[in-house]
């Protein structure tokens, strides 16, 4: 005898919009299971907005209003029990965040939590990364949004360190990122990890999912450092419509890529890992796995 319990997610990032919608698989004497039944990506680039003039514009306000009333829908036609909606950098830093918020409310019935660094660092934390995490091997996790990116080091099984630096792929693009920014992550990576042999990453976000699709790889082998920063000068060496024609990625990720292969690559670099593990899970995982659990 089997319960399946639909939950969703919905991650409001500075790049994109997500609706994840999951499939909880409950078996007696038997471990529950996580099942992804759709993934729904908007690309509304709110850090555009929040992060060159400080508010989140009209015009992307009734695009937010629009998602939403579809994820609504879309929520309503898989029977969905139960939802999270989260936001992160971008809607923090607009100081009319909390106003979107509500007439997102008004105008589709869904509810919004901002969230800071440090919260969506631990929801992260919560998802399904402890099948990915051996009890006697050191881990860098590292998580790049479009606004920030949040680290979090785990050894003995257990997260030990998490820090969010305002450092993501829509503020690099906009040369919102100081020589000092840059100059703290390298700092906390070598402070953090120094003790720790044989740190591996384990990356997160749409890039580096894009990057190893990209690598033709299987999902339990990982990318190696040189591989990564072969792919980011061959990245380089080609324009944004090569980029979107020659490699067939989204023109929301044809941009930003190139930045997010740049933290990774560093991460790598200031943590000495010479390897890094893409397991597929973010914030909307844990989400989905927060709320099951009664966390959030």
């Amino acid at each position: 005898m089997i319960t399946i319990k639909k939950y969703a997610a919905i991650d409001i990032g500075s790049n994109a919009m997500r609706l994840l919608i999951t499939n909880i698989v409950e078996q007696k004497d038997k471990e529950t299971q996580f099942n992804k039944s759709a993934l729904i990506r908007v690309p509304i680039r709110l850090g555009q907005d929040a992060f060159t003039v400080g508010e989140i514009s009209d015009e992307n306000i009734d695009r937010m209003v629009d998602a939403m009333r579809a994820f609504q829908l879309l929520m309503k036609v898989y029977k969905v029990e139960k939802y999270k909606a989260c936001a992160t950098s971008a809607m923090r830093e607009a100081y009319n965040g909390k106003e979107v918020t509500e007439i997102i409310r008004e105008r589709s019935e869904i509810d919004i939590e901002i969230i800071d660094g440090k919260n969506e660092a631990a929801i992260i934390a919560s998802s399904d990364l402890h099948s990915f995490i051996n009890s006697d091997k050191n881990y860098l996790y590292v998580d790049v949004g479009g606004g920030s990116t949040e680290f979090s080091l785990f050894s003995d099984g257990k997260m030990v360190a998490a820090k969010s630096f305002k450092n993501g792929t829509v503020r690099l693009l906009n040369n919102m990122v100081n020589d000092v920014v840059w100059e703290e992550i390298e700092k906390w990576i070598k402070t953090t990890t120094e003790g720790y042999d044989d740190i591996i990453l384990i990356g997160s976000g749409g890039n580096i999912n894009k990057l190893f699709k990209l690598s033709g790889k299987q999902q339990d082998k990982p990318l190696s450092y040189l591989y990564l920063n072969s792919q980011f000068q061959y990245l380089n060496s080609l324009t944004y419509e090569q980029r979107i024609a020659e490699l067939g990625l989204n023109t929301d990720r044809a941009d930003v890529i190139i930045p997010a292969t740049k933290i990774y690559l560093n991460a790598m670099k200031w943590s000495r890992a010479t390897k890094i593990f893409v397991p597929k899970i973010g914030l909307s995982d844990g989400i989905v796995k927060a709320m099951y659990n009664g966390t959030i």
